[in-house]
């Protein structure tokens, strides 16, 4: 395992658009037609990844908080699955399930979206603003499998919050930090 922080691309970059099919459901699906009018949250995660499976539930519950509140979230598994068994299709439809992801599960198999999103590990999150525009990219809170430090999304909601009361994010923002994206050759 390669850690790896994220890339943390420029505030205010556009969402890439793209269309990939869903894992739970089956259906394909556009980020258009999923997009919110108040903020889109994009992650990039995977079932195999420690850093994701230590935050995975907490995640699932900030996102059952603010679904209601008219935040979208979307979750894209880029990595190579004829490398990584653990992240195919069926293994990620095997991972949502378990945990009910209240949220799309896509499977990006060409990696093109990763790379368009400019996602370098798992977990990567950006959070887009009604125009579409990235107002937040980097790390679910401090803690790490491992450092002791409790998970809460504290950063991630931070940013949240921050849209549903129409106040400033913070431009303070630290990357998120988990194992590298598992490139194809």
């Amino acid at each position: 395992m390669t850690i790896r922080p994220s890339q943390m691309i420029p505030l205010g970059t556009k969402a890439p658009e793209f269309t990939l099919r869903d894992v739970i459901s089956g259906k394909t699906l556009s980020f258009s037609q999923l997009k919110s009018e108040k903020a889109t949250v994009v992650v990039f995660i995977c079932a195999h990844c420690p850093f994701v499976r230590h935050i995975i539930r907490n995640l699932v519950n900030l996102a059952n908080q603010y679904i209601p509140e008219d935040i979208t979230f979307i979750a894209i598994s880029s990595n190579d699955a004829e490398s990584y068994p653990a992240d195919s299709p069926e293994n990620l439809k095997k991972q949502a399930e378990e945990l009910r992801f209240p949220f799309p599960y896509f499977y990006d198999s060409t990696q093109e979206i990763a790379h368009a999103y400019g996602a370098e590990c798992t977990p990567d999150f950006f959070v887009f603003d009604s125009r579409l525009h990235c107002v937040y990219r980097g790390q679910f809170d401090d803690s790490r499998p491992g450092n002791q430090i409790p998970v809460t999304g504290k950063d991630l909601k931070a940013a949240l919050d921050s849209i549903l009361e129409s106040k400033p994010i913070s431009k303070i923002q630290k990357p998120s930090t988990g194992c590298n994206i598992k490139w194809k050759s």
